[in-house]
């Protein structure tokens, strides 16, 4: 049975005939009908980037939390449920607060023409506006520029993770194109943590940074972060820091963990903050191991794992973070959007991966047909066949491949699909 904001998401939906339609025009519209919430927020940390925004900001949430601040955190899509989008004051919104305010900017909206995203950010803003907090963690949906949270005047800070080729349908078709467009962030005389980035990329966010006085604090160079003897090491000029490895699985969540790091350090924040940003953060569908549920079950002998990685780069960190674990055949369930570079995403994983059975995504229109992703998957080398569902096709390699780690990959949609069907 449909919850009240359900109702009302399905009809935002409707609000506008595209889902994606970048500008700011809307959203300035429905915010100042509202009184404009974006003026009254705690203290903005804004996050842009094409790869590690979740896992960033979970860390670095976990680390203010455990200072004892109260923090408001947007994310963007949601696995199961659209709450997870909201978080006020260290919980996620519930109900009865999630109806209230779509339902007042339902309302100031009116008939007029406003994107799903758009509605929904004016949602979570008004929310965060009305919740005594410490920090507001924003993360942005697409790009930055033109993003619908892209509307905070002056930050406390910001951070863009590491950009590289994605959504080039709506950002561009170069890196240097992309990386302009999520440098739109950043703000006159507001500092800027700048994770590993391509030369291409990085000239870019310098010539903005340059141009709004906003200081840079750069990877490679203010700071450094690497592994070394199965911990952590973090270095910039207030001196060095031995940690844990992060909780959250992947060489790549060592850079996550650093732009976390560097972040709680320009906050002025202790060495005790950034030891629980590393080691308190949960991101779910980030090569998530599933230890419960019916999928776990019809994978009985197998190991099962769940990530939400959909690009290149995301391909790339994902064979690496599976090269590390202990050593297992490795077989792979897939479904993608048709908006993804999919030959590019599993190149990387066939190096480490022996089969591949390929789904659509469930009520997604612009899901890539299974028989597609499977005839990408051949074309990279691996063995490829189609399955009506993922129990349907974890059962299947289960039974043809006992023993093995069974990976769901390939989309947040699917991610968010598998949890709720996995209870």
């Amino acid at each position: 049975m449909s919850n009240p904001s359900d109702i009302i998401l399905a009809r935002m939906m409707s609000l506008h005939p595209k889902i994606i339609d970048l500008t700011l025009d809307r959203v300035w519209r429905l915010l100042e009908a509202l009184g404009h919430p974006e003026r009254h927020l705690p203290p903005v940390i804004h996050i842009a980037g094409t790869n590690g925004k979740g896992s960033t900001q979970a860390m670095l949430r976990a680390g203010l939390e455990a200072t004892g601040a109260a923090v408001h955190a947007y994310t963007s899509p949601h696995l199961a449920r659209f709450h997870e989008r909201i978080r006020l004051a260290g919980r996620l919104i519930d109900e009865d607060a999630l109806f209230a305010v779509l339902e007042e900017c339902e309302a100031a909206n009116g008939p007029d023409s406003i994107t799903y995203f758009e509605i929904t950010t004016c949602a979570a803003l008004l929310a965060f506006a009305r919740i005594p907090a410490d920090y507001t963690l924003l993360e942005v949906g697409l790009g930055g520029r033109l993003d619908a949270t892209n509307v905070v005047e002056i930050p406390r800070l910001t951070v863009i993770t590491p950009v590289s080729i994605d959504h080039q349908q709506y950002l561009g078709d170069t890196l240097a194109e992309i990386a302009g467009e999520k440098a739109g962030i950043l703000k006159e005389g507001v500092p800027c943590i700048v994770g590993a980035q391509e030369d291409v990329a990085l000239d870019v966010i310098e010539a903005r940074a340059a141009r709004l006085h906003a200081p840079l604090l750069v990877h490679g160079r203010n700071w450094h972060v690497w592994e070394e003897h199965g911990r952590m090491v973090y270095q910039d000029e207030q001196g060095l820091l031995d940690l844990p490895m992060p909780a959250l699985i992947g060489a790549h969540q060592v850079q996550n963990a650093g732009m976390a790091i560097a972040a709680l350090r320009a906050l002025g924040k202790n060495s005790a903050a950034c030891e629980a940003a590393v080691t308190r953060a949960e991101w779910p569908a980030r090569l998530q191991r599933l230890r419960h549920g019916p999928l776990v079950a019809a994978a009985a002998g197998c190991e099962l794992w769940l990530d939400g990685g959909h690009n290149a780069a995301a391909g790339v960190a994902l064979a690496e973070a599976l090269g590390r674990l202990p050593q297992r055949p490795l077989a792979m369930v897939c479904g993608m959007l048709n908006t993804k570079d999919i030959r590019g995403f599993l190149r990387p994983l066939a190096a480490v991966a022996e089969a591949l059975v390929a789904l659509s995504i469930p009520g997604e229109a612009n899901t890539l047909p299974a028989d597609v992703t499977a005839g990408a998957a051949r074309d990279v080398g691996l063995h490829a066949s189609t399955a009506e569902d993922a129990l349907a096709a974890v059962s299947t390699l289960a039974q043809s491949r006992p023993g093995s780690r069974i990976l769901i990959c390939g989309s947040l949609y699917l991610a968010g699909n598998v949890l709720r069907e996995n209870g």
